[in-house]
């Protein structure tokens, strides 16, 4: 028995499916065990490790991290996505005067870790007398690798999609920055949106590279406790805290994207369902209905409609 896509298993595949399976979530189970094992036997949840965390003010130090994460992946993650905007559509000119030293500048971008891009913000400058704070190199260092990693993620969704799409929009008179930001851009956005959603939450993950450079967010307060010995240096414990904020950060971000999505999703059929002239002939036909509708809705204002 075969299905369209593959084939059906028969009773020897799904026992051995199934015999896989287990052993997989056996040997998970005991990793697990062995590290819980580990940090019993070394005293990590014995109660002065967790003495710490039972002050107030230690929390509000961790809120404050919390905050100066937030507010350095806020501002690199419009400015990653301002810059990818900005460098994907010089990728995307036909003047070759643009496009190549755009894409020399989005190569060397990615080619430069992150870690190395804040250092040398931060400790190098000042050698040439231009001093910046720390937030302020983590959040340029974001934004050139991000924003250059977006630029490439953007390229390629646009370059995807059906040369009709873009034909469509030449069809009814629109130049091409018409046919890219009413035709091309919205198309590509919504079908990278997983991808650009993955590179934000890689933006904000990577925040914690500031402790490097001294910028106060969570990694930075988790070292920090972690290696006060008045306490048993509870550095596990400091790190399992702050690891579970990492965690519930990044699940937030992704549902945020999740209920964006689903939004995008409700408009379009919506859309669909109360537009007279949608049929469903093949791909690219909704944005050329949309740009056929323009041009007529432009034609009948000029007045040169015929019956």
């Amino acid at each position: 028995m075969s299905s369209v896509l593959y084939d059906v298993p028969g009773p020897r595949a799904i026992a051995r499916n199934r015999i896989i399976g287990a052993v997989t979530v056996l040997v998970i189970l005991a990793g697990l065990g062995w590290v819980i094992w580990r940090f019993a036997a070394t005293g990590q949840f014995t109660a002065a490790k967790w003495e710490l965390f039972t002050y107030s003010s230690i929390w509000a130090l961790f809120a404050e991290a919390t905050l100066n994460t937030l507010a350095a992946f806020a501002a690199a993650a419009v400015g990653a996505l301002i810059l990818g905007f900005i460098l994907a559509i010089g990728r995307l000119s036909d003047h070759a005067w643009i496009r190549v030293p755009v894409g020399w500048i989005v190569e060397v971008l990615r080619a430069i870790p992150v870690l190395i891009f804040m250092m040398l913000l931060y400790y190098g400058l000042p050698v040439l007398g231009i001093r910046m704070t720390p937030y302020a190199a983590v959040v340029i260092a974001l934004i050139a690798y991000n924003g250059s990693v977006l630029a490439e993620v953007i390229r390629a969704g646009v370059e995807s999609l059906p040369r009709g799409q873009s034909e469509a929009g030449y069809a009814i008179g629109l130049r091409k920055s018409g046919v890219m930001r009413l035709v091309l851009l919205p198309q590509a956005i919504r079908a990278m949106m997983p991808v650009i959603v993955a590179q934000l939450v890689v933006t904000l993950k990577d925040t914690a590279l500031g402790f490097i450079i001294t910028f106060q967010e969570l990694l930075y307060l988790v070292k920090l406790l972690g290696s006060n010995a008045v306490y048993g240096s509870p550095l596990i414990p400091a790190a399992l805290v702050g690891g579970s904020i990492y965690v519930a950060l990044c699940l937030a971000l992704s549902y945020v994207a999740y209920l964006l999505e689903r939004r995008l999703r409700r408009s379009d059929r919506a859309q669909h369902a109360v537009d007279p002239m949608h049929h469903p002939v093949g791909a690219g036909t909704d944005t050329e209905l949309i740009a056929l509708q323009t041009g007529a809705g432009k034609f009948n204002q000029g007045g040169g409609g015929t019956a």
